[in-house]
């Protein structure tokens, strides 16, 4: 057959001979298949997870079709995610296209068609896995076989209901159905976006229940867990992806493996770390690595380690040669054989590591994953013990690692460097304080998601006030001022080949008719000041003190709505609608007024918010839980009052340069015309003295003026 080459800047090659795309196809996915059963099998015989338990045994078929129903469950939703992903980022959505507007009357790209279709088979294979898991999980838990039995289906239905993992497991399936649902009939781009973001969330009930979910540092094990689930969905799903939309490519082939080679690298680092975290929650020293259930985790690393090595050398060796303009057809195809090969190997060994991983999910770690049975008020509301009295040093020394908002910080960080690095290279300049602001803010980040302030405002109403405000006011201060987006902006090139990468997503947001509601400013203050009434006088609040997902999206909003005002107050990134600096000046001194009304309520309130928390911490040090309120309230309005005044006069400021700015373009222009438009108003003021003198003759007084009797009765008093 005729094979075409994929490098798109240089003149088209045609070489006679089989096209190396077709040799990953389904029948590779087939045979990953049968890896990834084979695996599990021989892992599962090797840590003797399927083994009969002497009591409460539910079966050979539970035993054997809970892991399977699992694996079944994890490589459908990383095939979902995956192909989402390729269909939003990485693939065009039609034949030719070359800008982001879809093209009249062009045809669909046969790859965008490909991936889609495996993004709804695997979200339907998503669904039927999740039940499977959600039956199996009642039999493995009740030990009792599967039966029809009238007393079984009602023990299934409570456990759906009154059970954390039967309610995971039943929004994992309806979300996967609704999912499924949805990808059947969406095309548009945006419409994909929303899916793949849902496609992710239903991952975290996946998190929450995953093992050591409910053990020592529960909150640890559930980051790195969700962090590793996101990290294995992007790698492996986009590797199944790419096997199955690879002979659908033609010219687009080199510009779809160069972007999924960084999305690949990011996904490998995220995988690797997750996993040395959530694997140190689970030993407590290197010599349990030679349990059975250490030998699989080092199975899984060393796999994972042979895994990057080949993702270097596609970077590294395979790529270049495909992109290099010097080379000949025939090497290009040779390397283009070797590329495919390395994706088929990487392919079996995915699922030879999915299978072990499996095994794994029914293995006991060597450390145990119960709560000890001395455990004081803290430690049973919290999940940890009673930190020590805060100290000044405690308030630098003390550290719990949030490793999704460490996660966050890090990405967020090199993103930045990378970004002003290529700037750098193109000749443009950015400047310095811009990178040390937002630097400082990610630190800041840092440190009120993982040091002390997180760490006693679980305990403590006033240092949780602290944490609140800082996250809210300081960090998001720092993080404007860094200009994030107009980097990214001048820093990612535009695509031309009708894919929408960043660059293209972030103005996509910008200018979209939910942007321009919530960055305006009059919406911005009013979201700013009104959540935490609603956030502090309703259930919010004990759903984030109690929950770890309440206790993220309570981190996720504050930042957000903090951004997001401060944005629109001094950003001088992009946003839909400025206002004008006079009401900006007001919204900031409504919202002074605001939070002290609010501070000074906290510190006159004689009920406890939250009473069953925080009054039952059983702590011997400092103050009662209602004077620590008070003092609370003292931090809102304190903290809160400053940087609300630096705002207010970062306002003015650029208020008074924008007048200064004003006044310069005016003068230019003068100079320009010589100063055409004030001797245009003085030739106009000459025109009418003139006109005026004209109509006086010498001598002649002026005309008299006519009266009204209201005049006549005036004169006479």
């Amino acid at each position: 057959m005729v094979y075409v080459s994929t490098t798109a800047k240089h003149p088209r090659e045609t070489l006679t001979g089989p096209s190396p795309e077709r040799a990953v196809g389904a029948a590779w996915l087939v045979i990953a298949g049968a890896v990834v059963l084979a695996a599990l099998v021989v892992a599962l015989f090797f840590s003797g997870a399927a083994a009969a338990r002497q009591l409460g045994d539910p079966g050979a078929l539970t035993r054997w079709g809970l892991p399977v129903a699992k694996v079944l469950n994890n490589t459908a939703a990383a095939g979902t995610i995956g192909a989402l992903v390729f269909a939003v980022v990485m693939l065009p959505r039609q034949v030719g296209a070359t800008g982001r507007k879809p093209r009249e009357g062009a045809g669909e790209h046969p790859a965008f068609s490909r991936v889609l279709l495996l993004a709804s088979v695997s979200a339907v294979v998503w669904t039927l896995g999740a039940l499977g898991v959600m039956v199996f999980t009642y039999s493995d838990a009740a030990g009792l076989p599967l039966s029809t039995d009238p007393t079984y289906t009602q023990g299934l239905a409570a456990f759906l209901t009154d059970f954390s993992t039967g309610r995971a497991w039943l929004v994992t399936s309806i979300v996967s159905a609704v999912l499924a649902t949805i990808l059947f009939g969406v095309r548009s781009q945006t419409g994909l976006a929303l899916a793949m973001v849902l496609a992710l969330l239903n991952l975290l009930p996946m998190a929450l229940i995953g093992h050591s979910a409910s053990g020592d540092d529960h909150n640890a094990a559930v980051n790195s867990i969700a962090l590793h689930l996101v990290g294995v969905c992007l790698w492996v799903g986009g590797i199944i992806s790419l096997a199955v939309v690879g002979g659908k490519l033609g010219e687009q082939a080199l510009p779809v493996l160069k972007r999924f080679s960084a999305l690949a690298g990011f996904a490998f680092v995220l995988v690797v770390a997750s996993g040395v975290v959530n694997a140190s929650l689970r030993i407590t020293d290197l010599a349990q690595l030679g349990s059975q259930w250490g030998l699989l985790v080092t199975f899984k690393t060393i796999a994972t380690l042979l895994l990057g090595g080949i993702g270097w050398m596609h970077r590294q060796w395979i790529i270049p040669q495909l992109d290099a303009g010097d080379g000949t057809a025939a090497s290009k195809l040779s390397a283009r054989r070797v590329l495919w090969q390395l994706i088929a190997v990487e392919l079996l060994i995915m699922a030879a590591v999915s299978g072990v991983a499996g095994a794994l999910g029914r293995t006991a770690p060597p450390r145990t994953e119960e709560l000890p049975t001395e455990a004081g008020p803290a430690r049973i509301l919290t999940g940890y013990d009673l930190p020590p009295d805060p100290t000044p040093a405690r308030w630098l020394s003390e550290w719990r690692p949030d490793w999704l908002w460490i996660t966050v910080a890090l990405t967020l960080g090199v993103a930045y460097v990378l970004g002003m690095v290529k700037l750098h290279r193109r000749g443009d300049s950015w400047s310095p304080l811009k990178l040390a602001s937002w630097l400082v803010g990610l630190a800041l980040l840092t440190y009120f998601t993982s040091g002390a302030p997180a760490i006693y405002g679980m305990v403590l109403f006033s240092a949780h006030m602290i944490d609140h405000m800082a996250l809210t006011m300081v960090v998001p201060l720092f993080l404007v001022l860094g200009a994030p987006v107009t980097l990214a902006l001048k820093a990612l090139g535009a695509r031309r080949d009708g894919t929408r990468g960043i660059r293209e997503w972030i103005l996509v947001i910008v200018h979209s008719w939910p942007s321009r509601i919530i960055t305006h400013p009059i919406v911005a203050a009013g979201n700013f000041v009104a959540s935490i009434i609603v956030f502090y006088y309703s259930p919010l609040f004990g759903f984030a003190l109690r929950e770890h997902v309440g206790h993220e999206l309570m981190i996720t909003h504050f930042l957000l709505t903090g951004y997001v005002f401060v944005l629109s107050m001094i950003g001088s990134d992009p946003v839909p609608v400025r206002a004008p600096y006079p009401l900006r000046i007001l919204l900031l001194f409504a919202t002074m007024a605001f939070h002290a009304f609010f501070g000074v309520t906290l510190m006159g309130s004689t009920s406890l918010l939250e009473a069953s928390w925080f009054g039952n911490m059983g702590r011997e040090w400092g103050a009662s839980a209602l004077a620590d309120q008070q003092l609370g309230g003292a931090v809102t309005w304190g903290v809160g009052e400053i940087p609300t005044l630096l705002l207010a006069i970062g306002v003015a400021v650029m208020w008074s340069r924008s007048d200064a700015r004003e006044t310069k373009r005016k003068d230019r222009a003068a100079d320009r015309n010589n100063d055409a438009d004030l001797t245009a108003y003085n030739s106009m003021f000459a025109d009418l003295a003139a006109r005026d003198a004209g109509a006086r003759r010498p001598g002649q007084q002026p005309a008299a003026r006519a009266t009204t009797p209201g005049d006549s009765a005036g004169e006479n008093e």
